[in-house]
């Protein structure tokens, strides 16, 4: 049996066995609209994501799914609008590392990630990018862990609470060391404050880094995925380097209203799943730096979970705010 086809029969099967009339719902209805939220301004890798995603569901279904950008506290504000929408199917969401994080981040949020909204599919994850400046002493991976132990170094990161400012938490818990964390507002200016040798590494989203790595302006010095990656094959993992523990990827999923009826989700799953294992998709993905291995509602429970659980414990251990 084919990965895909193993992937396809778990989409199935980890809703349980449904009643026959349950597995061929009426949805979508005719003639309907379908809201795919994405939390984030349009531009992002989520963002394009949801809009591939969202194109081919319109092309499978004969109905209009529209990316609809409601970016804003701390990826909150969309969030809330699809968990406390009508439980129809009419409303997906793009979620991220960061919204596993921020049940930790912000426990009095307006709504519950794990209560209000139920996983539809996990799509695809982005690893995260050791970097620093070409002119940095720190030659590669290993440099970095020994000089960290020796010399206070400075860390840039998107903000508080993103996924570069935890991946460097992660490394700290680690390698038993306190770099020193510098928020900026974005991945931009904190590249170019790298670039600029303003700071000493960024533990970056893929995306913000690659260009500037291939393009001599910065040096990578690990990868934290489980392989290495095509577009940078000589650059190690962060397991090769001798921190097995560095694994992060900033993955992309969907989730819906909690209350959405198991057939409607079962639906989504399944065809998101064949989506993104379409040999243009799966492409697409990989050249914007994804690693394409999707995952069932069942499945993608389980790995959420983890997800909230991995990182409640660094943001604890650091103590780490969202201001």
């Amino acid at each position: 049996m084919k990965r895909r086809d193993i992937v396809l029969a778990s989409a199935g099967a980890t809703l349980g066995a449904l009643p026959a009339w349950a597995q061929t719902p009426s949805f979508p209805k005719p003639g309907s609209t379908i809201k795919y939220v994405v939390p984030f301004p349009p531009g992002g890798l989520t963002d394009v994501m949801a809009r591939t995603v969202a194109q081919k569901l319109t092309e499978a279904w004969k109905t209009s799914v529209i990316v609809e950008n409601k970016a804003g506290g701390n990826a909150q504000i969309g969030a809330e609008q699809v968990a406390k929408s009508a439980p129809d199917g009419s409303s997906l969401l793009a979620i991220t590392l960061t919204h596993a994080a921020n049940v930790s981040l912000f426990p009095n949020a307006p709504y519950s990630l794990t209560k209000d909204l139920r996983p539809v599919a996990l799509l695809a994850g982005s690893p995260m990018l050791v970097v620093v400046p070409t002119g940095s002493p720190v030659k590669d991976f290993k440099d970095l862990m020994a000089i960290a132990k020796s010399k206070q170094l400075n860390a840039g990161s998107s903000g508080n609470g993103t996924p570069p400012h935890l991946t460097m938490a992660l490394f700290n818990d680690l390698n038993k060391t306190q770099m020193t964390h510098i928020p900026y507002k974005g991945g931009a200016p904190s590249m170019t404050d790298l670039i600029g040798g303003q700071l000493d590494v960024i533990f970056s989203n893929f995306p913000e880094s690659i260009a500037h790595v291939k393009g001599g302006k910065l040096r990578a010095l690990a990868i934290c995925g489980l392989s290495r990656h095509p577009m940078v094959p000589d650059v190690p993992t962060a397991m090769e380097s001798g921190m097995p523990g560095l694994y992060v990827e900033n993955w992309t999923a969907a989730m819906i209203q909690a209350k959405t009826p198991d057939a409607i989700v079962d639906r989504y799953s399944r065809e998101m799943i064949k989506i993104m294992f379409s040999a243009d998709v799966e492409e697409r993905a990989r050249q914007q730096g994804f690693r394409v291995s999707p995952k069932g509602a069942g499945d993608f429970a389980v790995f959420l979970k983890s997800e909230i659980e991995r990182w409640n414990r660094i943001i604890r251990t650091a103590k780490i705010t969202a201001t």
